[in-house]
């Protein structure tokens, strides 16, 4: 999943756009003209081709009679209107990460045969301001990385994860407000056909990333034949109801695929941030320091909370691994914990941000699928991970806000199949930490014939225009253009 400083940096973005010409996959401009009122977009740093709207959808769909609430809606539109095609949907992770700023960032960073076959669509997914917002105004120590992560305590207690849980819990019963009961996945996926019938376009085009990867998947399971091009990247675990809660679970296996790079790095001669003379060595320092902070924290003034005790520095590393840019963020902090003098502490997003980042991403995940009440079942779980990947200490496997989430969730979660067009293109990194290649696999088997994967050998959390490679971007970008995909599964050296 997107780490929280920067999914919850978009939040504050707005974008959209003019409208493009009518092509075979367009129903209508005048029926979108009809559905969204376009307007300049506030915000900074916006491309001045953007412009916003906001679309009014059913709270509970079931209700369609019922209260409403706004989905705000951006575009660029198709630079080149004779080649237009329809419209991409940029969706982004999270859960909690909205997609409204991205048609002037990302989007840009499409090649130009892209940006003319389409119109670049963003918007921030119910709960996520500028949309209808939510908020369940939990105690500004719950909103540590280090709470938001389930760490254990050193010794495996998950006591204090259980009473985080439940007081973020009691806050969004008590603050979070009916939109709450009402922000899934399944949610989402309606919303976004909400969003093409608002555009008028008969079929919609998409590009999902991490978290984005399963509300994209859901789309085209709910809404099979209004897909055009779905691009997945960086792939969910489409299981979400596995015992181990497969997307939290999966960052053990995507530390264990990543720390190696990271080793190799920090331990190369002639870096300025080396940590030691061997990857081996980097790992075991790794190990030692955290240890070290567990049993003597140092004072941290101005980080939440105001030390770093040995979860902040796993919290760290775990960031780290998403970006091989961030590997000197970690590097720098395991060499000042050995000095015993620590930097700066890291700048944080505006409050009332992660504030809704966090409400949204937790309603997103416990109103999907239930999870275990008991503490002896992470109890066990975190004994049995922290044995077999001492890296991430048993965070994976331990209790969440979801264990005493205050309302069952209203429908199955989604389950991804093969029913449906094949027109689906996955892109894979190989070493990915927050959607590692074993669960991106989950969701290559749950499509079957739909799909196609692209495995790239890259590092990091995001493989289209980010952290994948040449061979890996001309590929989507291929699709993405012509429609054309490798007729099998492909690896991208």
């Amino acid at each position: 999943m997107k780490q929280i400083a920067k999914s919850a940096a978009l939040i504050a973005a707005a974008s959209g756009v003019v409208f493009g010409l009518v092509t075979p996959l367009t129903a209508s401009a005048a029926g979108s003209s009809a559905s969204l009122k376009w307007t300049k977009c506030e915000g900074e740093g916006l491309d001045p081709r953007q412009q916003c709207a906001t679309l009014a959808v059913p709270m509970d769909y079931s209700d369609p009679g019922g209260p409403k609430i706004d989905i705000a809606v951006s575009r660029i539109p198709s630079e080149k209107p004779s080649a237009r095609r329809g419209a991409l949907l940029l969706i982004a992770g999270g859960p909690g990460g909205d997609s409204l700023g991205e048609p002037s960032d990302k989007g840009q960073r499409l090649p130009q045969r892209v940006r003319d076959t389409y119109d670049l669509i963003g918007f921030a997914p119910r709960g996520n301001a500028p949309s209808t917002p939510v908020s369940c105004e939990v105690e500004h120590r719950d909103l540590a990385r280090t709470a938001l992560r389930p760490w254990p305590a050193p010794d495996g207690s998950v006591t204090e994860n259980m009473a985080t849980a439940r007081r973020i819990s009691d806050a969004c019963a008590r603050n979070g407000g009916e939109l709450m009961k009402h922000i899934s996945t399944r949610n989402n996926a309606r919303d976004i056909d909400s969003i093409r019938a608002a555009l008028g376009e008969r079929k919609l085009s998409a590009w999902g990333d991490s978290y984005g990867t399963y509300i994209g998947a859901t789309f085209a399971e709910l809404f099979p034949h209004r897909t055009d091009r779905i691009v997945l990247d960086s792939n969910d675990n489409p299981d979400p109801v596995r015992a181990e809660r497969a997307w939290l679970e999966s960052f053990e296996a995507g530390v264990e695929d990543n720390f190696p790079e990271f080793a190799k790095w920090a331990s190369r001669p002639g870096n300025p941030d080396r940590v030691a003379g061997a990857p081996a060595e980097v790992r075991s320092r790794f190990l030692a320091l955290a240890a070290r902070l567990d049993r003597e924290p140092l004072p941290w003034p101005g980080a939440n909370p105001a030390e770093l005790d040995g979860n902040g520095l796993r919290q760290t590393m775990l960031d780290s691994l998403y970006d091989p840019e961030d590997y000197p963020v970690l590097a720098k902090l395991m060499l000042a914990v050995g000095k015993g003098t620590l930097p700066p502490a890291p700048e944080n997003p505006p409050e009332a941000l992660v504030q809704n980042y966090t409400a949204v991403g937790a309603a997103t995940i416990c109103n999907d699928a239930a999870w275990p009440r008991s503490a002896a079942v992470y109890e066990k779980g975190v004994a049995e991970s922290r044995a077999k990947y001492p890296l991430t200490a048993g965070m994976p496997r331990n209790a969440m806000v979801c264990a005493a989430w205050p309302w069952q969730p209203k429908e199955a979660p989604p389950r991804v199949t093969d029913r449906g067009p094949s027109n689906v293109l996955l892109i894979q990194n190989e070493r990915d930490v927050a959607t590692p290649l074993s669960g991106a696999l989950k969701m290559r088997e749950a499509l079957g014939r739909r799909a196609v994967m692209v495995t790239v050998n890259s590092t990091g959390h995001g493989a289209y225009l980010e952290n994948g490679n040449a061979c890996g971007d001309a590929t989507v970008s291929r699709f993405l253009a012509t429609g054309e995909r490798p007729p099998r599964d492909a690896y991208c050296k």
